[in-house]
């Protein structure tokens, strides 16, 4: 009787530590990041190396397609601008048809083929060259319904000059990558000092514009306050259309003064960005999340590096 008991206790424990591993097993698995889970398929997406690996490649990382792919977009592009002129689009309505019929539906199967490519599908079609690519569609095919304006929409097929940018990434080893991201880390760094200069200038500008509707009156042309704001903004941007001028000594004497803080400006704006530019060649290293290591998940690595810093593996874009 001892032992028959001494055997369910055994039992017992036993299933209770069974019951134990499996339930730490699910809550693992319910705690395992979607990073994580991510980067393992991927990871396993590069091992295999199929036909989807060599799509990939093709897509993501050749030069030659991105050659290709610049062509295309240049093409459109001109395509576009030529069918805004009459004389052109009299005589060559019908190739310009062709043409945007033709490279929209390449565009169209390079984006479903990079979608079926790409390590994880969702990540490229939420990422920000996966919405230009997919907009870059969208103007066509809202056409074929007929719903907007045709001038608005033949010009909004512009935005696939936007992918140009990806062709930039395809070509990041190349001689102007270094210098290109310098540029774009600068404007990053920079962008709160030019967002509350760009405020001050606009706040400048919205009261100069008011006196000046004071000073000067609408015998003189100023005859609102937006009106005063718009000749505000053309003369401190140094423009000075010549629609609207002062007539009075005082309205004359703001303008002087506002001309001269119009050059200001440029020396501001141009020092901002100048500044943070002459940080990025001073010897530290810019860390970027932007690239992103298969093998080991890492994605935290120097805007310089080609492999990384943690496994040695190749660093890709994943997008």
């Amino acid at each position: 009787m001892a032992t028959v008991t001494l055997d369910n206790k055994n039992k017992i424990k036993d299933n209770t530590q069974e019951n134990l591993k499996e339930n730490l097993k699910e809550n693992m698995k319910k705690n395992i990041p979607k990073k994580k889970v991510y980067f393992t398929a991927a990871r396993r997406f590069v091992e295999k190396r199929n036909w989807r690996y060599q799509l990939y490649l093709i897509l993501y990382r050749s030069k030659t397609f991105s050659g290709i792919l610049l062509g295309l977009i240049l093409l459109s592009s001109m395509a576009v601008v030529s069918q805004t002129v009459e004389e052109l689009q009299a005589k060559y309505a019908n190739q310009f048809h062709f043409a945007e019929w033709f490279i929209t539906i390449l565009f169209t199967i390079e984006y479903a083929l990079r979608c079926l490519a790409a390590p994880h599908y969702k990540k490229y079609m939420f990422s920000k060259m996966g919405y230009v690519d997919f907009l870059a569609l969208v103007p066509f095919y809202v056409d074929l319904l007929g719903i907007f304006n045709v001038n608005f929409l033949l010009v909004m097929r512009l935005i696939r000059l936007f992918r140009l940018v990806r062709v930039f990434n395809l070509l990041e080893y190349s001689l102007y990558h270094k210098e290109l991201m310098v540029l774009t880390q600068a404007l990053r760094n920079s962008r709160r000092k030019i967002s509350l200069f760009i405020i001050s200038i606009l706040i400048a500008v919205t009261l100069l514009g008011t006196i000046m509707y004071l000073v000067e009156g609408k015998e003189n042309g100023f005859v609102s306050i937006p009106k005063g704001i718009y000749w505000a903004v053309v003369t401190i941007s140094t423009v000075g259309y010549g629609d609207v001028t002062p007539k009075t000594l005082p309205g004359q004497m703001i303008a002087s003064a506002l001309m001269l803080l119009g050059f200001s400006t440029i020396v501001v704006f141009t020092s901002i960005v100048g500044a943070e530019i002459y940080n990025q060649g001073d010897g530290k290293k810019k860390i970027t999340t932007d690239k992103d290591c298969l093998d080991c998940g890492l994605d935290e690595h120097d805007s310089d590096a080609h492999y990384c810093k943690q496994c040695g593996g190749r660093l890709w874009d994943t997008t």
